[in-house]
């Protein structure tokens, strides 16, 4: 075999800024919490916080680590408060966990977390079957547990689910997202994600949804988009996310992860993909691209499976000089 040039073992993108576009945005890690909570298998806990630490040790300082939600809806996610227990992060990095309702909260602050996510839909098909209840109650929930926070001096994040479409309803109108991210603005959330739950989304319809909620006088400085590769316009979205002015972007390790309750819906947006595209237009994440490649390839180990990233799948190929496959045991990129 031709041996594979050192230049070739750790390839980069070329940077070429574009000065309309922001220096810099948050990428907002969501594996530990949306990317295992629909694993077949429980993830034993001491993986679960080791997979923390190694992000943080890759650059991640925007991390989702877990959610306070039944074990009898998401029994994954089981030990929520021996992650907290364990995981002893810097304080510099943003912890996150989701609470549902009242009771997770209660959990959720007991663990000592210091932001909370509330989670919503754009759609009643979707609130019913992934929370048991309409939009409106989902909502009143929601707002028992930002006020919970705000007394308790813990920030909030608003998740948005079915912004761009739902496999039972279809196309959702851009005024009802526009209508459910301004309640959760109205309740005291700090940012609301707006998720294109199934992929479905193109850069116009995004724009539309955007300017939607713009009209409700949100900031973009607000608004986070967690964006699925279903259909793989994932990273074609992120582009139109910057040019509207979008500095945060919800990604997951490696692309793993999926709604266990939305049909069609596939992973997400992989973290390295993310990476490898900001890195290239110039834009600073404060992650390094090799060292998240690797803490991918390492879950990857774990769960006994390839990453589905596309980036990691050509760097691991790159450092040995084999050929990518999709079943093939992948090397360390360091």
């Amino acid at each position: 075999m031709t041996p594979v040039p050192d230049a070739a073992r750790s390839p980069r993108p070329d940077v070429h800024r574009d000065p309309a576009l922001p220096a810099a945005v948050r990428v907002y890690e969501v594996g530990p919490r949306d990317g295992l909570q629909a694993e077949p298998h429980i993830v034993p806990t001491a993986t679960k916080v080791e997979f923390c630490r190694r992000l943080v040790a890759a650059g991640v300082t925007n991390l989702e680590l877990t959610s306070f939600v039944s074990p009898r809806w998401v029994p994954q996610l089981v030990d929520a408060e021996d992650v907290m227990a364990q995981a002893n992060l810097p304080q510099s990095v943003r912890q996150v966990v989701l609470a549902p309702n009242a009771r997770g909260l209660d959990r959720a602050l007991t663990s000592g977390a210091s932001e909370i996510a509330v989670f919503v839909s754009a759609t009643e098909t979707f609130a019913q079957n992934n929370l048991g209840t309409s939009v409106a109650h989902s909502l009143s929930m929601a707002e028992t547990v930002v006020a919970g926070a705000a007394a308790a001096g813990a920030a909030t994040r608003g998740y948005v689910s079915m912004c761009f479409g739902d496999p039972w309803e279809g196309s959702v109108d851009p005024v009802r997202v526009a209508d459910v991210a301004e309640r959760l603005i109205q309740m005291g959330v700090g940012s609301v994600s707006l998720g294109d739950t199934i992929g479905v989304a193109t850069p116009a319809h995004l724009h539309a949804v955007l300017d939607a909620v713009g009209e409700r006088g949100i900031a973009v400085e607000q608004i986070a988009l967690h964006l699925h590769d279903t259909y793989g316009q994932a990273l074609t979205n992120v582009y139109a996310g910057l040019l509207a002015g979008v500095t945060e972007f919800d990604s997951s390790a490696g692309g793993l992860g999926r709604c266990p309750y939305a049909r069609g819906a596939t992973g997400n947006l992989a973290t390295e993909d993310l990476v490898w595209m900001l890195d290239g237009l110039g834009i600073d994440t404060g992650i390094d691209l090799h060292a998240m490649a690797d803490v991918s390839l390492w879950l990857a180990e774990h769960l006994d499976r390839p990453s589905t990233s596309a980036v990691v799948r050509a760097l691991s190929a790159a450092r040995t000089g084999a050929p990518q496959h999709g079943n093939t045991t992948l090397s360390p990129i360091r």
